[in-house]
């Protein structure tokens, strides 16, 4: 299925700018143009990002789905390799899911990439978000890595369901900044330093 009318009648989106389309416009638009299945994919990436949901997305039907769910759990997985180690937490019950990023987090925490030098991929960015102390300035830095993740997957899926997920993904990122303040960005940090102190796995 393709969305060329849906597609070409949306404004156009940018990093670091505000989203020129409410969400709420957006998802009345979405929910009248969508086919049924794409819906229920479009409902998964709307879903919180918790573990149910984050399984779910692993094994979804739409390969891009399952990417885009998998690059998630390894950035935060990293992130999170990287906070339990200056905390003096154990990395190992921390990193959640499988895939190779996660065994390397598991099984090389005491190097400084934890092995990710093995892992295909470029991890420079992502490995270097645990050094942005300002937290805001860090959660805008994984939501730029994620902006870039989406429009390089789509840049050739013209009109596509795949393009149609990336716009609404992107949307909520923009939409997010215009709203999350400073004390929302400080809590944010505050509970997952406490979520480890308890040994709860993170999302």
């Amino acid at each position: 299925m393709t969305y060329e009318y849906l597609l070409a009648g949306l404004p156009e989106l940018k990093a670091g700018s505000d989203a020129p389309i409410s969400l709420d416009k957006l998802n009345e638009l979405l929910d009248e143009c969508l086919t049924a299945s794409d819906k229920a994919l479009l409902n998964l990436l709307r879903a919180p990002m918790d573990e149910a949901t984050l399984a779910e997305g692993l094994k979804a039907s739409n390969k891009f789905v399952r990417e885009w769910f998998a690059f998630n759990q390894d950035m935060n997985n990293v992130l999170v390799a990287q906070i339990c180690r200056k905390h003096g937490f154990d990395v190992k019950t921390q990193i959640v899911g499988e895939g190779e990023v996660a065994e390397q987090l598991r099984t090389h925490a005491s190097q400084k990439d934890f092995g990710l030098n093995e892992v295909d991929g470029d991890w420079t960015e992502i490995l270097a978000l645990a050094g942005i102390e300002d937290l805001m300035q860090r959660e805008k830095a994984q939501d730029a890595i994620r902006f870039t993740w989406l429009q390089d997957r789509t840049e050739f899926d013209f009109f596509s369901s795949e393009m149609v997920f990336a716009y609404y993904l992107e949307a909520i990122m923009l939409h997010r900044w215009s709203i999350l303040t400073i004390e929302e960005g400080e809590k944010i940090f505050r509970e997952l330093v406490s979520d480890m102190k308890k040994g709860v796995k993170l999302d």
